[in-house]
């Protein structure tokens, strides 16, 4: 799994990585455009547009919603892509924070109407991810959503058939969520759902 150097050094090419892969229907990136449109939609289907991204990255969801003229508070770890993020939303809150630490004191008592994390929510174990996942919700506005859009599967059999399938790309450090174990983790009071929206991705989102 990258460290922030590393996606330092990807942030140049980064688009047009997941654009091929994408377009080449290969893991891990297929579905990608489906699914970010998917979390796009979403969002313009609900109320609120103060929106934080959780792994902004170069922006290339929110970019599309800072032009909708939504509020746009971003973190990610990496300073050059957020370079490209920052020339794209000129207006955003961008921070520079490992989300996989927690909250950057900037925006602990904030909160949102949507919160979005694509593709970046396998940098946490499963375990942490849980407990991200119901921090997350905490700072949710009323009738808030959480959408995750990232390298996901319905059950465990589907993960392993696909690791199984693609065991010479699969990037072991990576923690792919499992739909059915984190829907029996979240507490009864909110509502969740799941699509799949490629043999390797789906997106995710529990509602406050």
């Amino acid at each position: 799994m990258l460290d922030n150097k590393g996606f330092d050094l990807w942030a140049d090419t980064y688009e047009k990585t997941v654009k091929s892969s994408d377009k080449e229907d290969v893991y891990p990136f297929a579905g990608y455009k489906t699914l970010m449109n998917k979390v796009y939609n979403i969002i313009l289907s609900n109320n609120g547009n103060n929106i934080l991204d959780i792994g902004i990255g170069t922006g290339i969801l929110c970019e599309k919603l800072y032009r909708e003229g939504f509020s746009i508070t971003g973190i990610d770890f990496s300073d050059e892509m957020l370079k490209i993020c920052r020339a794209k939303m000129p207006t955003a809150k961008i921070i520079q924070y490992d989300f996989t630490k927690g909250f950057p004191e900037s925006i602990k008592n904030d909160s949102f109407d949507h919160i979005i994390c694509t593709y970046a929510i396998h940098h946490i174990e499963d375990d942490a991810k849980i407990r991200f996942i119901k921090e997350l919700v905490k700072i949710l506005k009323s009738n808030g959503s959480l959408i995750i859009g990232d390298i996901g599967f319905t059950t465990k059999d589907e993960l392993e058939e696909c690791k199984r399938l693609h065991e010479d790309e699969w990037d072991n450090d990576e923690h792919y969520f499992i739909y059915d174990e984190i829907k029996s983790k979240i507490p009864d009071e909110y509502k969740i759902m799941y699509e799949q929206i490629s043999f390797c991705a789906g997106v995710m989102k529990i509602e406050k």
